[in-house]
């Protein structure tokens, strides 16, 4: 019971995590985030491109001919976006709306606008 206590106490920092948020930025709800993001493709000034499919499928193109990253997504309850690429790797982001721009902010609270389409 006291180890579980713990680990909870150790854990709350992560999940109250503020994503570096600027005063101006707004959260997404899932079910909104998920209706946008659901069979659409983003595409970022460097003209890198995330699609993420109908199917929970996703694909990142690197910009310039960089290849093809292949994974799988989910918009959870917090309003983050977390790919398991089938490379090992994973990652999460939280998508937030600025002055009527969708911006992808990382954990480490890179911001990365995407352009209109």
């Amino acid at each position: 019971m006291r180890l579980a206590l713990i680990l909870c106490v150790m854990a709350a920092p992560v999940a109250a995590q503020d994503w570096f948020l600027r005063d101006d930025d707004t959260r997404i709800g899932v079910e909104a985030l998920d209706e946008r993001l659901r069979g659409q493709v983003l595409t970022f000034f460097d003209d890198g491109q995330s699609r993420f499919f109908e199917d929970d499928r996703y694909t990142y193109t690197y910009p310039n001919g960089g290849g093809v990253a292949y994974g799988y997504y989910a918009v959870n309850e917090d309003g983050t976006v977390c790919v398991e690429f089938i490379n090992g790797f994973s990652r999460c982001d939280l998508f937030v709306e600025n002055a009527g721009r969708l911006i992808l902010v990382t954990e480490d609270g890179q911001r990365f606008p995407i352009r209109p389409n």
